[in-house]
């Protein structure tokens, strides 16, 4: 988890500047509608505001401009002075407050919007911040939730400030495709907007960051009568879109509406073959929803996880071989799909905290090792954390279960399942998974790893800085799961596979043991494993021809 106090001062103030060749792209493409009032909301110097006198903004252009900093705010009243924007208003305000304000006074007059919204998490926004974000969705009628960022918000509210057929150019976080705190904001906009186009780089645009972006360019609809065509991405491998005009950009992508762009956008990634082979696929009946098979559950929550989870060395120093159990957690744990004593005992032999530490009651206080193992974590004041403080004793884990099957919650290449032979616990950075209705752990294990459930994978789950996949429960049960009747596979053998080839390899051969048992032809399974290869090269912003060689 990601504290606060760890974060640094521009992240703190989601302070990352668009480079001038991007900002004038966005600029050229909205002055082409030759708007009178302009919105900036988060307008930083300036940036934005010279790139709009650089693609021919006339001097008299009204541009109302807020910037909360006031120190980047009189950078940013200086430039308009400098570049003679004559009609230039900045504000050194907070947006949000600033637009709830204006509702029912400036609500729907700008022609445009334009600039690159705060990448700041809610957590991390003081508390009026967070107060004015949740009035935002609520005087919108939109689903709120507190893991949104406030770039969200902002867009929100820069569309409710907008005019019909007005246009909306920003830089926004990559995750717009595919998070799920986006979610209300992506229905907003295929219902506000008469056309939706997304510019994906292949590359990072931010020095010094993982974090992805992409352009939004977005126009809104003329009427509630004016037909939505929904949402086109254009992907780019650098900047050499620059050199196209902003116009052909903004018309060049198919639109795609319906279930397509309904939920998340990472479909629209998709060629139609591929999208129209995967909804075939889903009807299949030998192909199942996860849910349908088994049922998810978090780990283990102990709130703090370097105090209950420890190496066999500290264990035997403070005596707390009676509440020691074995667990795992990491990759580095896991290197197939068995975790067995076996891979259990060369973990501890590395050093590995392999223990889970149950105390069920005050009992280890009876002993003076453990005891003082207990005082040594509140000296820590591990005990005044909000999982630890809202139990007795503080140190009693609840929901300690095992169950036969577990998942990592993040991966690299692909997700898979662990058949779990040596009961072990896991905590909450693994799912705790349970088969239904008579379906053997051993098969869903060794059914998991196939295209199709992988492709799935990457429609229904997240990815941010650095490229790993996340998946959280309500994903994993959308997932698509063939359990083909006639396909009997060697968990052993796929173990073996799994820890020493490559996850391309493994996952191409294991494919064709999955679904060449529903009947595909090789032809489709190529379609499918292309389908995820493309999906998981832009999560890993790998080139589309580069061969994936690590292991999964």
């Amino acid at each position: 988890m990601n504290f606060i106090e760890n974060e640094t001062a521009q992240k703190l103030r989601g302070g990352y500047y668009t480079p001038d060749d991007l900002a004038a792209f966005l600029c050229e493409w909205v002055m082409e509608i030759e708007p009178r009032r302009v919105l900036e909301p988060s307008c930083g110097d300036g940036v934005f505001l010279g790139a709009l006198r650089q693609v021919g903004a006339p001097e008299d252009l009204a541009i109302t401009a807020i910037e909360l900093d006031e120190v980047e705010a009189v950078k940013a009243k200086r430039r308009v002075e400098e570049i003679g924007l004559k009609a230039g208003n900045i504000h050194s305000t907070d947006f949000l407050s600033w637009a709830l304000d204006m509702t029912g006074k400036a609500e729907g007059t700008f022609d445009a919007v334009i600039g690159n919204p705060p990448f700041v998490r809610y957590q991390y926004l003081p508390q009026p911040f967070q107060q004015k974000a949740e009035q935002v969705f609520r005087e919108l009628g939109l689903p709120f939730t507190k893991h949104t960022n406030a770039w969200v918000p902002f867009i929100l509210a820069s569309m409710r400030m907008l005019r019909p057929g007005g246009r909306l150019a920003m830089v926004v976080p990559a995750e717009i495709i595919h998070v799920m705190h986006a979610q209300s904001l992506r229905s907003y906009l295929g219902e506000e907007c008469s056309r939706l186009v997304i510019v994906d780089p292949e590359k990072l645009w931010f020095d010094g960051t993982l974090q992805g972006a992409v352009l939004l360019m977005a126009e809104k609809r003329q009427d509630e009568k004016a037909k939505a065509q929904g949402l086109g991405i254009y992907e780019v491998k650098d900047r050499e879109f620059l050199r196209v005009k902003p116009s052909a950009v903004f018309a060049a992508p198919q639109s795609i509406n319906g279930k397509t762009v309904a939920g998340k956008w990472t479909r629209a990634l998709l060629d139609k073959e591929t999208r129209d082979l995967f909804d075939e696929l889903a009807e299949h009946e030998e192909v199942h929803r996860f849910s349908d098979v088994a049922d998810v559950d978090v780990g283990i929550v102990t709130g703090a996880n370097k105090f209950f989870l420890v190496t066999d060395d500290v264990v035997a120093e403070h005596g707390l071989e009676r509440w020691a159990h074995p667990m795992f957690g990491r990759s580095e744990h896991c290197p197939g799909v068995i975790y067995d004593k076996k891979q259990h005992s060369a973990n501890a032999k590395m050093g590995n905290p392999t223990n889970f530490l149950w105390f069920p009651d005050n009992e280890p206080m009876r002993y003076k090792k453990s005891r003082s193992y207990i005082e040594a974590g509140e000296e820590d004041a591990l005990h005044t954390r909000y999982k630890c403080r809202i139990r007795s004793p503080w140190f009693a884990v609840p929901s300690v279960y095992s169950t036969e099957i577990g998942m990592l919650k993040r991966s690299h290449d692909l997700p898979r399942l662990i058949l779990n032979k040596a009961g072990a616990y896991t905590t909450d950075t693994a799912y705790r998974i349970r088969t239904l209705n008579g379906t053997s752990a051993d098969k869903l294990v060794s059914c998991f790893i196939n295209s199709l459930t992988a492709l799935s994978a990457e429609l229904e789950g997240r990815h941010y800085g650095g490229g790993v996949l996340e998946l959280v429960p309500s994903e994993i049960e959308k997932l698509l799961m063939p359990l083909p009747s006639k396909v009997n596979i060697s968990i052993k053998d796929l173990d073996k596979k799994v820890r020493t080839e490559s996850a391309r390899g493994v996952l191409q051969a294991n494919s064709q043991e999955v679904l060449g048992g529903l009947g595909l032809s090789k032809v489709k399974q190529d379609i499918v494993f292309n389908g995820w290869k493309r999906l998981r090269n832009r999560r890993h912003r790998t080139s589309s021809d580069e061969e994936a060689s690590e292991t999964v």
